[in-house]
């Protein structure tokens, strides 16, 4: 056991972090300045943050590997709704989770949302219309019973196309994915989001 992140870093390849948002870029800063790896599995960093994490990283020559939800098939979303979005020109993110989770949207949204404006913007009138997110529309419900769903929906004229993605109550789909991006991130440098880049990145 250790006291401190920093005391931890020592003789460590990678660090995992699945802390919270208020020390989880302090923690990545500390990692990548004792030229450690970083897998990011905590949510509410914004994207002025992964800036500066992703130039720290570089400065270091060190990877780090951060993504909203590191389960298989939230990934899969993910790049699925990416390819989408390169030949439909219009979507909106709907985020769902539970009545207590904090973060509006959820780090899978706000990724997706992110990464998807990296595409396109796209801008609106915003009467009850959510928030605009890295340049894209992001409606966040939060009410019991839900875990985390995200869907993002694309339309055309007369016809639309939904992607889903829902979470259940365990931690177990999260584990195959944080592995493999730890296993990934030593051999990569700078910043990479999502998990769907790592997984594309392998192949």
């Amino acid at each position: 056991m250790h006291g401190t992140v920093d005391e931890a870093l020592d003789d460590t390849d990678v660090l995992i972090d699945y802390t919270s948002a208020t020390a989880v870029k302090v923690n990545t800063l500390a990692a990548i300045a004792a030229g450690v790896a970083v897998v990011v599995g905590s949510s509410g960093l914004t994207a002025t943050d992964f800036a500066e994490i992703d130039s720290a990283a570089r400065e270091r020559s060190v990877g780090v590997v951060a993504s909203g939800n590191f389960s298989l098939t939230a990934a899969m979303c993910q790049a699925a709704a990416l390819l989408a979005a390169r030949h439909l020109p219009q979507w909106e993110v709907i985020d769902y989770a539970s009545a207590t989770k904090e973060d509006v949207p959820s780090g899978t949204a706000r990724e997706l949302a992110e990464r998807l404006g990296e595409i396109r913007r796209l801008h609106g009138p915003q009467e009850a219309r959510g928030a605009t997110v890295g340049g894209a529309q992001v409606h966040s419900v939060r009410l019991p019973s839900f875990v985390v769903s995200t869907e993002v929906v694309f339309a055309l004229p007369d016809e639309r196309l939904t992607i889903r993605h829902d979470a259940g109550g365990t931690a177990e789909p999260y584990v195959e994915g944080t592995l493999l991006a730890a296993r990934k991130v030593p051999e990569l440098v700078g910043l990479t989001r999502g998990l769907d880049a790592v997984l594309l990145g392998s192949e």
